[in-house]
């Protein structure tokens, strides 16, 4: 008697977790979606970490070798201006470097105390401003975090990041939760839409006290105060007076972490060189 033939190879014999296609139709959204939640929180976990410092910026500030670059190149008046311009933006990035350093040694990020790692510096994963920070603190040796996008014009991971610590994101609002839901403290630099949201996301959950108080600091005043008239909030009613203490300015690195601490960001460790 002939044996039956196999049945012919398809997808839907594959395991659901093998299937690709299938967990990329949309009905898998919420699916997809509560990954993007487990991978970093778990991995986090084993790597001890339980809370972290916020740094956010403008990705097109450029790292002083790029601007020496440009300074070096330029030709034509556009040029060179533009190349001036990268040079100021420099000065920014060494302000984020410096602060992520003092930050990561200051912090508690290097030596686990049962277990747990406070005060990681985090950004968004790119370059820029994200990248400054990302390098201060591996610069001093500590471990650093990149929560990254996929975008349409891919946005590359910096390579200050910690290898194990890089995630990346297919949803805004799934790697905005990351960000926050962990953050010790939120540093701020100048920057556009991006860090226009990232920013008055943590100012919501501050201002309506759906997270725990978490300071946050500006630098560079002279840009904020250029771009957003805060006090006018206020004046029109639409935010309480009250709420314009939910942050601060500072101008220095070592400015930043003043304000940070004064305002409830606490220390948990150093390094033995401090």
């Amino acid at each position: 008697m002939d044996e039956p033939n196999s049945p012919p190879a398809s997808r839907s014999s594959l395991l659901a977790v093998e299937d690709t296609e299938f967990l990329l139709r949309d009905e898998m959204r919420a699916i997809r979606f509560g990954l993007e939640y487990a991978k970093p929180e778990l991995e986090l976990r084993d790597w001890g970490i339980r809370s972290t410092i916020i740094v956010f910026g403008s990705a097109r500030v450029a790292s002083p070798e790029q601007a020496e670059a440009a300074v070096a190149a330029a030709r034509t008046d556009t040029e060179r201006t533009r190349a001036e311009v990268m040079r100021k933006q420099a000065e920014l990035y060494q302000i984020a470097r410096a602060f992520a350093g003092i930050a990561a040694r200051r912090g508690g990020s290097f030596a686990p105390k049962n277990r747990w790692r406070d005060n990681v510096i985090a950004t968004g994963g790119g370059p820029g401003i994200m990248e400054a920070a990302n390098r201060g603190a591996h610069e001093v040796g500590a471990p650093t975090i990149g929560f990254n996008i996929t975008l349409p014009h891919e946005q590359a991971p910096n390579p200050y990041i910690t290898p194990q610590l890089y995630f990346r994101f297919h949803y805004f609002a799934m790697r905005k939760m990351h960000l926050a839901m962990r953050a010790n403290a939120l540093a701020v630099f100048p920057g556009g839409f991006g860090t226009f949201d990232e920013l008055f996301e943590v100012l919501t959950l501050q201002q309506t006290r759906k997270a725990p108080p978490a300071p946050i600091v500006l630098f560079h005043e002279s840009y904020w105060r250029k771009v957003i008239n805060f006090d006018a909030l206020a004046e029109e009613g639409v935010i309480a007076a009250e709420d314009l203490k939910l942050f601060e300015f500072a101008e220095t690195a070592e400015d930043g972490w003043a304000s940070l601490t004064r305002r409830g960001l606490r220390a948990h460790g150093a390094t033995p060189t401090e």
